[in-house]
């Protein structure tokens, strides 16, 4: 928790960030190894375009999204396309933050593994036992 969170104050995308990189940095290593051409962005919230092609109306139902093809989808013949990014919704992230009272690094970490757990391919239960290899 920084600072600002102690004070009270909403946490900032900069601290947002701050807690995904922190969790990227207790992956193990064979995951970080393919995740150096990901894209980390934390913006306000999803936007229209985005709601609309996944179906949900509230930008306050989105706390992240992948944007890119699973690892194992990749060909060495792909080229020109836009770099896999993960994003995070702060206005979503702190909402649910508030709703269930889970802690904001557990939450963002939580938000963050299933992200990256996207790029890889993963299952459910495969996202789930990552997250606890990462958490406290």
């Amino acid at each position: 928790m920084d600072r600002q969170e102690a004070m009270g104050a909403a946490p900032s995308a900069d601290a947002i960030e701050a807690h995904a990189r922190a969790v990227i940095a207790r992956l193990p290593a064979e995951f970080r190894a393919h995740l150096g051409d990901v894209v980390l962005l934390v913006e306000e919230e999803a936007d229209a375009e985005t709601l609309a092609a996944l179906g949900l109306e509230h930008p306050l139902d989105l706390t992240g999204l992948y944007h890119g093809r699973p690892v194992g989808e990749k060909s060495a013949f792909d080229s020109g396309a836009m770099p896999d990014r993960i994003h995070l919704y702060r206005q979503a992230i702190l909402a649910e933050w508030c709703e269930t009272g889970v802690r904001l690094d557990d939450l963002v970490a939580h938000v963050t593994v299933h992200e990256i757990g996207h790029h890889f391919g993963l299952s459910d239960e495969d996202m789930h036992a990552l997250e606890d290899a990462v958490t406290d």
